[in-house]
């Protein structure tokens, strides 16, 4: 049966592709989930254990009888409700993007308006995952760029949102690029994983040259420059896609996000000292590279005279 669906992908790259959309749509539903839900949750942890840290233990209070169900709060508890009415979701209401577009944008039960954010991760997650089906085809290469790409679309939210880039997501795609260049290695004429010495390397290459540009932007200006989620992310990055796309990846992220923040300057008088998240612009380059990386570097060797 698996060997059969297996040829029936490979001899059609269109159905196939078409597949991973509807599978990205499903994934896409869950990353607003992670979106919305891990950042609060990360929230609550810290500041029970601030509270715990700051309190003696003598001079806590015991908390008023709350029941586990009502208190607990993670990426499946409590069910998904609307903002403004809390009205549960029901599951006809949740279908990705077919739901909304039914709907109208509005809430089935107060009509409120549901944020065009959440369709547009679903099909954004949709897009870009039956383009990497239809890019690498089936195998162990387009399973490997899928985590990767769903990876990245959940932090870029996240990062837009909170300026945050959690450990639970970075680092686990880290070591999953690790264990992927052990485990499978390199796959002829496939940009991943990559070998394991190269994985290696890219990961402490991703981080500590970032660590390094963080703490000189310290000591020369006393401002921090990004966060060590940013490290992190491009350690992952290393991991994957091996040391020598960092530097075009690099050079993307600085480029598109200088572009953006002068054009949101100029156009929309946003201040110039305050912060902007650098996690969705290594986002897009590392997917960028991830896909198109050898085109990309050998295209503008052409093009430099560097190469003939």
């Amino acid at each position: 049966m698996l060997n059969d669906l297996v040829a029936l992908y490979t001899d059609s790259p269109a159905l196939f592709s078409g597949s991973i959309f509807v599978l990205g749509l499903i994934v896409g539903s869950f990353l607003n989930v992670v979106i919305y839900r891990l950042p609060i949750m990360l929230e609550r942890d810290w500041r029970s254990q601030a509270a715990e840290l700051l309190q003696p233990a003598e001079l806590l209070q015991p908390a008023a009888p709350v029941s586990a169900a009502a208190d607990r709060f993670t990426l499946s508890t409590p069910g998904s409700a609307c903002p403004a009415c809390k009205t549960p979701i029901k599951a006809w209401q949740n279908i990705p993007l077919v739901s909304w577009l039914v709907l109208g944008g509005r809430c089935a039960s107060c009509k409120s308006p549901i944020s065009l954010r959440y369709p547009l991760v679903e099909l954004t997650t949709g897009v870009l995952s039956a383009w990497v089906a239809w890019h690498f085809g089936i195998g162990a290469s387009a399973v490997a760029a899928l985590l990767v790409t769903w990876a990245l679309i959940a932090l870029t939210g996240i990062d837009i949102d909170h300026q945050l880039l959690p450990d639970g997501i970075t680092l686990p795609l880290m070591w999953l690029g690790l264990l992927a260049s052990v485990a499978i290695g390199p796959v002829a004429g496939r940009p991943l994983p990559v070998s394991a010495p190269d994985a290696l390397i890219g990961a402490a290459s991703g981080y500590m040259s970032l660590w390094l540009v963080f703490h000189a932007f310290r000591l020369i200006t006393g401002k921090e420059g990004m966060g060590y989620g940013d490290f992190k992310l491009f350690a992952a990055l290393g991991a994957w896609m091996g040391w020598k796309l960092l530097p075009l990846i690099i050079l993307l992220s600085a480029a598109t996000g200088a572009a953006l923040g002068i054009l949101m300057i100029v156009l929309r008088g946003r201040d110039r000292s305050a912060p902007m998240p650098f996690g969705p612009y290594l986002a897009a380059a590392g997917w960028l590279a991830m896909m198109y990386g050898d085109s990309l570097v050998s295209g503008y060797l052409r093009i430099s005279g560097l190469k003939q």
